[in-house]
């Protein structure tokens, strides 16, 4: 089971993102604020559970929560300032939108930055450590994968109802064949050195 808390008795929100390595779709980011000492043995890092445990644990991580927030940074704000610095304005922006201030964040990763005040610890893994980070990783997914869901429908050859827009060998197959799609991030490397893609 994670651990409930870095410090007891501290209004603590814990904080990830999802989709930064993917080659389309925003970046998508969520902070959850759990009951100081609450305990779930099911919650754990997002990638660890099936897209059915995931998706029966959001309605859980809701009703529990003293609250939660998901943001995202956009295809363009990823291009143009680059995918770190989206990922960390994704964080900044779904902690915003909780409708209680922390006292403290756990950020997953071994960096962040933001405008904000509040004081932060970062956590490499932490989504494997503190159930409030594994919460945000959860909530943070199965937005994230629903809405490439339905970017899909849209866009079938790229099989983003499967790979999330992660660089699959489907997927960038589909690139080659069909070119890229307005969501996919024109700043990463789409194909391979040896492929070509005319932007």
């Amino acid at each position: 089971m994670l651990l409930p808390y870095l410090e007891a008795n501290r209004l603590e929100a814990g904080c990830d993102e999802v989709g930064r390595g993917c080659l389309s779709g925003p970046v998508v980011a969520a902070a959850v604020i759990l009951p100081n000492g609450y305990k779930n043995k099911w919650i754990n890092d997002s990638k660890k559970l099936t897209k059915r445990n995931r998706s029966e644990l959001v309605s859980e991580i809701k009703e529990n929560c003293i609250s939660w927030g998901i943001a995202e940074a956009s295809i363009e704000e990823i291009d143009q300032i680059n995918i770190l610095n989206a990922s960390f304005l994704a964080m900044e922006r779904a902690i915003c939108s909780l409708s209680v201030v922390p006292d403290h964040l756990l950020i997953d990763g071994n960096r962040f930055k933001s405008s904000l005040t509040i004081p932060f610890d970062c956590i490499v893994k932490g989504d494997g450590k503190y159930v409030s980070i594994a919460a945000a990783s959860i909530l943070a997914k199965v937005y994230r994968d629903a809405y490439m869901e339905e970017l899909a429908e849209r866009f079938p050859c790229y099989g983003w109802d499967k790979n999330a827009g992660y660089p699959t060998a489907a997927h960038r197959a589909a690139i080659q064949s069909h070119g890229a799609s307005p969501f996919h991030r024109k700043s990463f490397r789409l194909l391979p050195d040896q492929l070509k893609l005319d932007l």
